[in-house]
């Protein structure tokens, strides 16, 4: 096969839009990923054609001029037309790729004029969502099995791009969203929207996108923010503004028959149940699910001084996290009392752990507000 049929060849594979979606961008569904798309396949055009003339001209040149045919170089100073066209051609090209590329980086950066505002936090490793218009929010973490994952069981279809809690939008909505992090640099990363924004600790940095057609579609955090950086999916949902209208309604409700009584007593079996339900959504990438850690990074549960005794050290630590190495993530900000007295609770009564205490939330109530 010669160098331009093969040329040839792998840019048309890559200029197939939803069939190679392997070699090429995710099929755009929003005005903005549309536009980034062309001027991708754009400067592929160009930047290719480019290519081929210099390096054809070169090889040409290479073997036509060579010594073994007979040819002897000439001595030769400047011509001021060459040098003229050499300079102006290439401004030239780069303007015109420079306008689109401009227009395109504008448009993304204009969030005037939302429908929405979705405030998006990012922690280690998971993403929380709250729908600042109706006053709510949910967290959404990675849904694939641990089973999955350590090989023991079959990966899903959507393996490590799944999750329990997806952002669910309307279509033809321009949806604005405020990025920050509550730990480490994290990014949000949709191909297929045409978005990806870092979101980083102390400031709020702002996006926005309109879908068009109603789908699921998937992303990644794109920053390397940790250990586990590659289970931190995105899902974005988006529905009918009828659909997306019955399905809001229905999710305050949830919501609302979610909320727990800070003073209601719980036993200990139940806390245990849901504690270790929270403890495989948060606690498992660094403890593990046998509770021994990481060693040499992460420590031990299971036989800890601090589970196994102090109570209210405890609950301090899980709630204001710590600064030592290795640091510990403060979950006051992401958990609620109960889910932080369960998973206390689970965590000093779960493998050789059999210290028999219940942590009750009203005790995590009293120690954020500094009573314990």
């Amino acid at each position: 096969m010669s160098f331009l049929r093969f040329f040839t060849v792998m840019l048309g594979m890559l200029a197939t839009s939803a069939e190679a979606a392997e070699v090429n961008l995710q099929s755009p569904v929003t005005s903005i990923a549309r536009d980034i798309y062309g001027l991708h396949t754009l400067l592929l055009i160009i930047t290719g054609t480019i290519a081929l003339v210099v390096f054809g001209v070169m090889f040409y040149a290479i073997i036509r001029h060579r010594k073994a045919a007979g040819r002897t170089a000439k001595l030769f100073h400047e011509n001021t037309t060459v040098e003229v066209i050499w300079t102006v051609v290439p401004f030239l090209i780069l303007v015109g790729m420079a306008w689109p590329a401009t227009r395109t980086v504008l448009a993304q950066k204009s969030t005037r004029g939302e429908d929405m505002t979705i405030k998006v936090t990012g922690y280690q490793w998971k993403w929380r969502y709250d729908y600042l218009d109706d006053n709510f929010g949910f967290v959404s973490h990675l849904a694939t099995p641990q089973s999955a994952i350590q090989g023991v069981s079959a990966k899903p279809v959507n393996y490590l791009l799944e999750v329990d809690e997806p952002l669910v939008v309307p279509t033809g909505k321009k949806v604005r969203l405020l990025l920050t992090a509550n730990d480490v640099i994290h990014s949000w990363w949709m191909p297929a929207l045409g978005v990806k924004q870092d979101a980083i600790p102390g400031f709020v940095r702002d996006t926005w996108f309109k879908v068009d057609t109603p789908g699921t579609y998937r992303g990644q955090c794109s920053e390397l923010c940790g250990k586990d950086h590659g289970y931190m999916p995105i899902v974005v949902i988006a529905k009918s503004p009828a659909d997306y209208d019955k399905w809001l309604a229905d999710k305050k409700k949830a919501v609302a028959a979610m909320a727990d009584d800070p003073n209601k007593i719980w036993k200990l079996e139940d806390l245990k149940a849901r504690g270790e339900k929270v403890y495989q959504q948060n606690c498992v990438p660094c403890h593990q699910a046998t509770g021994k850690g990481i060693p040499g990074s992460f420590p031990a549960l299971d036989g800890s001084k601090i589970v196994t005794t102090d109570k209210a050290a405890h609950i301090h630590i899980v709630l204001n996290g710590s600064q030592k190495n290795p640091a510990m993530a403060a979950w006051g900000k992401q958990l609620s009392d109960t889910d932080i007295a369960a998973v206390i609770t689970y965590e000093r009564n779960a493998w050789s752990n059999h210290t028999g205490d219940v942590i009750q939330p009203k005790d995590v109530k009293a120690a954020r507000g500094g009573k314990v």
